[in-house]
């Protein structure tokens, strides 16, 4: 029986994440295109600049990014690099500690303020639990991530266009291998410097809609990689058993199979 760990919900083999730094007002503007379009993203907040001045307020963000995820970018925005390990917990605990207070639900993701991090910066976040952490390093590839917790985007969102034309026109052999997921990130504020909001009009028309692409945050992309790698097999592939709480898809002699939570499914 040949079993390829392929699949996304539903028998997709595409899929699309956003994800968006800092909490600016402009978020609501962002959050409103999304919603026209069926797309999902991951808002990265400063919990310490949330209701100054140009910033989101701490009592709409729960209703703002209802759909959406809330995630963590440390608390004053500082270069994590520079600052000693008691520095990084805090920076970082507080900051989910105070967005888990006002969305009511676990935050277990982050991107790195000035997208600078290291090995030990890895480790601590590891330690502390967090389960991914947006990079600002373009991987310009449709790859799952290797290493969550250096979780490199496919591309800032002033290449969105062509990317997203590129990754719609991925021919069945380059995709039906491997699973390929489009990550687009970067700051709603500079949609506003630029007054080029029409780009990102334009990309959600462009990519929304499709019924062979699921719209994901980071963190539902994170739990469906660690669904997969949950899943048991017998040694010849013909039973499969899924532990998690979520459905798995895979592909059983190249046919999309779902393996519902807590079932098991004879292959043959």
């Amino acid at each position: 029986m040949k079993v390829q760990l392929n699949c996304f919900p539903g028998g997709r083999f595409k899929a699309l994440t956003m994800s968006y730094d800092d909490g600016k007002e402009y978020d609501r503007r962002l959050v409103e295109i999304f919603n026209k379009h069926g797309i999902k993203g991951t808002f990265h907040l400063n919990s310490g600049n949330l209701g100054r001045d140009s910033f989101v307020s701490p009592e709409e963000i729960s209703q703002l990014f209802s759909g959406h995820e809330i995630s963590a970018h440390s608390v004053t925005h500082p270069f994590l690099d520079l600052c000693t390990k008691e520095q990084i917990i805090m920076e970082m605990m507080d900051d989910r500690r105070a967005l888990e207070r006002l969305a009511r639900y676990p935050v277990r993701g982050m991107s790195y303020p000035y997208g600078t991090y290291n090995e030990e910066i890895i480790s601590i976040l590891a330690t502390i639990g967090f389960r991914y952490a947006r990079t600002t390093q373009k991987a310009d590839n449709y790859n799952l991530p290797n290493q969550p917790l250096a979780w490199h985007p496919t591309c800032h969102h002033k290449e969105m266009l062509e990317q997203g034309e590129a990754f719609l026109n991925l021919s069945p052999p380059s995709w039906k291998i491997m699973p390929q997921l489009l990550y687009v990130w970067g700051h709603s504020y500079e949609f506003e410097n630029d007054q080029n909001w029409q780009d990102i009009e334009r990309f959600c028309q462009l990519i929304g809609g499709k019924p062979y692409i699921w719209y994901a945050t980071n963190i539902e992309i994170i739990d469906y990689m660690d669904a997969v790698a949950r899943l048991q097999f017998t040694l010849d592939n013909s039973v499969v058993h899924n532990p998690s709480s979520i459905a798995v898809w895979i592909t059983a002699e190249g046919q999309p199979v779902e393996i519902a939570a807590g079932q098991t499914v004879q292959l043959d």
